[in-house]
């Protein structure tokens, strides 16, 4: 306990210290960016130095020439496709915008409400969503996402909508349908299992953390598809 009391203390003042660097950055979207996905990185060897989290991510099994299996008719010619995560802590999603530095997230609105950092977050382009019921306006989120698809971004969901703890199956929302079939999207389920390691409470514990990439599912895949997909190696 004594490490993840010393970890929360550190990360406090590590993103103290970055806070003047991230409102520098609004000057410019690609410095926002940068800055942003950099500071996420950091989260990641904190949580090595301090608690001995270290991570590994998995990729779909590849043919012998090195193409990754598709599904039939579901492969874009662009790699366009949407990826639907597991959440479980800030662990998953700095190791996701480390290997996928070109990403954008939904979040729930309020997080771009916090000085400095939620600044930071609308001016690197991610999407703030009301999550009280009824309030999301889905044809207004699908015109924002597909214009930041069409700039070469790709979109990270959390379709569960909180973060789960470990064993826990939370039912998907029905907005990740409605987003990958509107935009005719494949979808990247990615499972983890980063809650047993940084759980939503208590303490942290050392050891390796996985973040598994799933083979694509067409952009008409069921809920219970991509539920599966998502936990089907996520602890």
């Amino acid at each position: 306990m004594f490490r993840t009391i010393v970890f929360k203390i550190v990360l406090g003042i590590y993103f103290t210290l970055w806070s003047p660097l991230l409102l520098i950055g609004l000057v410019s979207k690609k410095l926002s960016r940068k800055l942003v996905f950099a500071d996420a990185a950091g989260v990641l060897l904190l949580a090595r130095w301090i608690c001995g989290i270290k991570y590994t991510v998995h990729y779909p099994q590849t043919e012998e020439n090195g193409i990754p299996n598709l599904p039939d008719g579901n492969k874009r010619i662009d790699g366009k496709c949407i990826v639907a995560a597991k959440h479980m802590s800030i662990l998953e999603i700095s190791i996701i915008s480390k290997v996928m530095p070109n990403t954008f997230f939904i979040m729930k609105r309020e997080l771009l409400w916090i000085p400095i950092y939620g600044w930071a977050f609308w001016r690197c382009g991610m999407l703030g969503v009301n999550r009280a019921k009824g309030k999301t306006n889905m044809k207004q989120l699908a015109s924002d996402v597909e214009k930041r698809v069409l700039d070469g971004y790709t979109l990270v969901i959390f379709p569960e909508g909180t973060r789960a703890k470990p064993g826990e199956k939370i039912p998907l929302k029905r907005g990740l349908l409605l987003l990958a079939y509107t935009l005719k999207l494949p979808i990247l389920p990615i499972g983890t299992d980063a809650g047993l390691y940084w759980p939503k409470h208590g303490r942290m514990n050392s050891g390796m953390a996985n973040v598994w990439f799933e083979p694509l599912l067409p952009s008409n895949a069921s809920l219970d598809e991509i539920s599966d997909a998502i936990n089907r190696h996520s602890a």
